[in-house]
């Protein structure tokens, strides 16, 4: 999996924080795992280890030992903490050489089998043979990671066996790197296996390759061909590490074989371990598999950025045009600083501050002087403050940007610059983010080892002590004390930003930009052909040899499918528990509010949520609740600004939110609720603030301002802006999601709330001229917020907190009930609908390389004793059929089958997938497959293994009992659908198949994003939708 270095987010919402952000404890009983008495000593060796230093935190209720393996050279950080998700990483130094991603490729085909697991895939194979609640790998820009977490003892020495041997002794076999990084080969290899005619005529040579359709996918995306062409000019002696698919065909498997021999060595490894299992049984394992390498001086060198100090760079690139966006506002520009270096810790989380003061939230300087100001719609996507390099790098800049205003972003980025320092920092904004970070302290999170672990390694990477990123009260205190002596942040803000020694990236729109990629890789593509018909003689025999080599691929594939698979390590059925672990919860009424509590030790926060149920709410309203719950938190009150509320959402609070929400019945599947939902969280003493900030964003909002319109306006730009990357990254799921509309009514909810149904109102909203207005948009929302919160029947709420704090809270909350309205009746009306039946093929010309599609049907509710049983079917199609076929055959990036139990909902998908006619044959004729598979008892426990990965996975304190609250599924409903997946066997799995294999073509809607080809057109039953702005959204009347 590629991985991108976090920056500041594309909205002001989502604008940087400062790192150490990240930060979040779990259980108070520490001491008996943490203890310094019970954990070696400085320079005590165990092992073949010697520690070097250790360092206890009591404030983050951990002890961090840096060790170092004495015969290899690795480094490894272990942080003993009492939490029982247990977390590993082996990561290593990988400076890409050039663009033809090699890193991201080794990534793949070091998971494709090694010594100890002469398995194909053993990575994929090992999916289902755990329960572990995290499993992946990253490339990241400089360094390659393989992390995994899990709660069981057994499990983590499983993992760690395959990880090891996986990363150090690979295979690395040239059919792995053909298949997962880049080959040539016929498009549908099906119609090679049947004998047809080798021509190009019907079933041409392509290039293919998981990694490549990968990148092809992510090349697709805007913002993150935007980000990494701006990196190449940035970082210049880093190369694209993900790989650019116009590079990526120059790599040759010698030159990945050498690489991994250079890098992919203990002397150039970061090990992390992380959790409450003893230490040395880690050492005792890790050595095992590091004493057979001597140590080495590791390739390990930092990259620094580009040289800018000699004054102001400009780069201006090509991007694609963006059909969603107004064909005046395609340009993307941004201006860049480079900051210090990043081991001076105080300095760098200074730094963040201070872009947090600059960029977070409506009322903060840059996106009232950018974004506010109309010259674009949307924060670029690199803007923010990255530190996961040697140098700090601080950007900010815009998408959306008329052609004409691009000079005067960077104008106003100065002059921002400028007032801010002239004007100083406010201090009570300080404060707010202060109180974040206090607020990220006591917040306890399921995932806090691997947030850990995902903060220490890009540094440690680069030159920062990993003992530094542990720092939090030290860091505070010199903070505090800097800013005491008067302009500190103004000062740091004077010695790096108010200069011009900057780069200033932009990308311009080519509307030619798609066809002249393509143009680019058809010739390539008839390069490397004529490059091996020179080599064998002729055209013909190159042709034959790409068949033959595609053939003897599919082939290796099909019969090594299983082989050796009982040499990897696995779990059993036996080691789930067949009782739940209970969070009780109790049941209070509040005159007519129902309460669910959950009293939990939640260190002094309390956590609030609310669903104010809708009955009857229109089509047409809905659709505008998405555009309500953002204007909400954008439009201010009459006496408050929206700067105002964001400062106080900041000192009192953890944040606060509403959104729409939506639920079927866990027994009917034709049945389901809908309403707003509320949350947030506080210190118990501001839990009244809290409620009184909620009550003023949704009762107060003034929709009536001479702003309004306007700052409408920029919110829906930004989400129009954005809407074709969004689909980029997740379009599999969108394809889901329409698909689902016709087939249920909690599916129709969804798709108009957060749907293409919702991304094409959106785009025809943000396409309205200044003349048009919004006003009938305004009358919606204001009719929204007369019934968006009120008391009655209809108000539900669910409080987590402190056993003490219970009897406070039960008055707080009863207080903010009765501040609230009344509830009124509201009347539907006329709006708009999902033009959709089961049965049909819809297709979304979408400007795409690659495809994501979608088949799904309807099948039956949470509570039906089969619910169980296609869930176990769904993750045996996956890993048992459709990952071979669609992945490994086909070259898609990913393809599996799910099961919605709550949705009453089956199906099939694929993404970044460059072949989708074959993909939908494949899902059209899965469950036949699986009515004539014999599935063993070993198959059957693997797919239970699965399922229980997730249901199983560790929560954090403020998700107890939430499952109940939002979908209203008791514990006994739990309980007893546990029972039934650990009870289901094969023959219920083929029965549930026989059951639907018809329906899938009788009954089924399928889906598909990308480009309108051939195929379209041929089939002659697909419709085709559009998205762009010139279309109209259909009523029902």
């Amino acid at each position: 999996m590629l991985r991108r270095p976090a920056t500041a987010g594309r909205q002001c919402r989502q604008a940087a924080r400062p790192h150490i952000h990240l930060h979040h404890p779990a259980r108070r009983r520490y001491a008996s795992v943490t203890s310094l008495d019970h954990l070696p000593q400085p320079g005590d060796t165990l092992h073949g280890f010697t520690l070097k230093r250790r360092k206890h935190v009591p404030e983050l209720q951990l002890t961090a030992l840096h060790l170092e393996h004495d015969k290899s050279g690795a480094e490894h950080l272990h942080v003993a903490r009492d939490d029982k998700n247990n977390v590993f990483s082996i990561a290593f130094k990988t400076n890409p050489p050039d663009h033809t991603g090699l890193p991201h490729i080794l990534e793949h085909v070091t998971l494709c089998g090694s010594e100890r697991y002469p398995v194909r895939d053993p990575f994929f194979k090992m999916l289902p043979r755990t329960l572990s609640n995290f499993m992946n790998a990253f490339t990241s820009s400089d360094y390659t990671s393989y992390p995994f977490a899990t709660t069981n003892p057994q499990d983590f020495k499983n993992l760690m066996s395959v990880y090891a041997d996986a990363t150090l002794h690979p295979l690395l076999g040239p059919s792995d790197f053909a298949q997962e990084g880049w080959r040539i080969g016929p498009e549908n290899p099906q119609q090679a296996i049947a004998g047809s005619d080798p021509s190009q005529a019907k079933n041409p040579l392509i290039f293919k390759g998981v990694v490549y359709n990968e990148m092809k996918g992510q090349m697709s995306d805007n913002s993150y061909l935007y980000y990494i062409r701006f990196q190449e000019h940035m970082f210049p002696a880093i190369n694209n590490s993900g790989g650019d698919p116009q590079r990526m065909t120059d790599l040759t498997h010698p030159r990945l074989t050498s690489y991994h021999a250079a890098h992919y060595h203990p002397s150039n490894a970061r090990l992390f371990t992380y959790g409450d299992m003893p230490v040395e049984q880690h050492l005792r394992d890790l050595s095992s598999y590091l004493d057979g390498f001597e140590r080495k001086k590791p390739p390990n060198d930092i990259k620094e950025p580009a040289v800018i100090e000699g004054g102001p760079k400009y780069v201006v690139v090509k991007g694609p045009f963006d059909n969603l966006v107004d064909a005046n506002m395609q340009h993307k520009t941004s201006t860049s600083w480079i900051l210090g270096d990043t081991s001076n810790i105080l300095e760098t989380f200074s730094l963040g501050i201070i872009s947090s003061l600059l960029l977070d939230g409506y009322g903060s300087p840059m996106y009232r002087a950018l974004i506010e100001a109309g010259l674009g719609s949307d924060f670029s996507p690199n803007t923010g403050f990255d530190s996961s390099s040697k140098r700090g790098i601080f950007s900010v800049g815009l998408s959306g940007v008329k052609t004409d205003a691009v000079p005067s972003v960077k104008d106003a980025i100065h002059k921002t610059l400028q007032d801010v320092y002239d004007k100083g920092f406010d201090q009570s904004k300080i404060d707010g983010l202060l109180h974040q970070l206090e607020l990220g302290l006591k917040h306890k999170t399921a995932n806090f080892g691997m947030a850990l672990m995902q903060r220490i390694q890009p540094g440690w990477f680069n030159g920062v002590d990993p003992f530094d990123a542990l720092k939090w009260d030290e860091v505070v205190t010199d903070f505090k004390a800097a800013l005491a002596g008067g302009r500190y942040l103004e000062n740091l803000l004077q010695k790096f930003l108010l200069n011009d020694n900057t780069l200033t990236f932009t990308m311009e729109p080519s509307a030619s930009y798609r066809t002249d990629q393509d143009a680019e890789e058809s010739s390539r593509l008839r390069e490397k052909i004529a490059e091996t018909s020179a080599r064998l003689g002729s055209e013909k025999q190159a042709l034959e040899h790409f068949q033959k080599q595609e053939l003897a691929l599919v082939e290796l594939q099909q019969e090594a499918q299983d082989r050796n698979v009982e040499k990897l390590p696995t779990l059993h059925v036996r080691d789930i528990p067949r009782q739940m672990e209970m969070k009780p919860t109790r049941d209070v009424g509040l005159k007519d509010v129902q309460v669910q509590w959950r009293a939990a030790p939640t260190n002094g926060l309390t956590y609030f949520r609310a669903i104010n149920t809708f009955e009857g709410l229109s089509a047409e309203l809905r659709m505008y609740m998405p555009l309500f719950t953002d204007a909400i938190m954008r439009l201010g009150t009459r006496s408050q600004s929206m700067e105002q509320l964001e400062d106080l959402i900041k000192l009192k609070t953890g944040g606060v939110r509403s959104s729409y929400h939506t639920s079927n019945s866990p027994n009917d599947i034709d049945s389901a609720s809908e309403g707003l939902l509320l949350s947030g969280y506080a210190l118990d003493r501001n839990v009244p603030a809290m409620y009184e900030l909620l009550r003023t964003l949704l009762l107060e909002t003034d929709f009536d301002g001479p702003q309004v319109e306007s700052h409408l306006r920029q919110l829906l730009q930004g989400d129009a802006g954005d809407a074709v990357n969004r689909i980029s990254g997740s379009g599999h799921a969108y394809a889901r999601r329409f698909a689902e509309s016709g087939l249920t009514p909690q599916g129709r909810l969804s798709e108009q709330i957060a749907g293409l149904t919702q991304v094409k109102l959106s785009a025809q909203l943000a396409s309205r001229s200044p003349e048009e207005g919004l006003g009938d948009v305004v009358a919606k929302l204001k009719a929204i917020q007369q019934f968006a919160i009120t008391r009655g029947s209809g108000l539900r709420a669910a409080i987590t907190c402190g056993p003490e704090s219970v009897d406070a809270n039960t008055t707080m909350l009863q207080k903010f009930v009765d501040s609230l309205p009344v509830r009124p009746s509201a009347s539907p009306s006329a709006g708009t609908s999902v033009d959709i039946s089961p049965g049909r093929k819809i297709l979304f010309p979408l400007p795409f390389q690659v495809y994501h599609s979608a088949l799904a049907l309807r099948t039956v509710p949470y509570t039906h004793p089969t619910s169980a049983t296609f869930q176990i079917l769904a993750q045996l199609l996956t890993h048992k059929h459709l990952h071979g076929e669609i992945r490994e055959k086909g070259g898609a990036y990913g393809g599996g089958a799910y099961a919605k139990g709550l949705g009453g909902l089956f199906g099939f998908y694929s993404y970044r997938d460059p072949d989708p006619v074959n993909s939908m044959k494949i899902m059209n004729d899965a469950l036949e497959f699986a009515t004539q598979r014999h599935w063993s008892e070993r198959e059957i426990e693997e797919a239970k293994l699965s399922v229980f990965q997730g249901l199983d996975a560790p929560e954090s304190v403020s998700e107890e009992g939430m499952t109940r609250f939002l979908s209203g599924v008791t514990d006994e409903m739990q309980q007893r659908h546990r029972e039934q997946l650990l009870d289901v066997q094969a023959k219920d799995v083929s029965a549930a198949a026989e059951a639907y294999k018809t329906k899938v073509k009788d009954e089924g809607v399928q889906v598909v994003l990308g480009e309108q080809a051939d195929w379209v057109t041929s089939q002659g039953d697909w419709i085709v939708r559009e998205l762009g702005v010139s279309s109209s959204v259909e009523a029902e009347s």
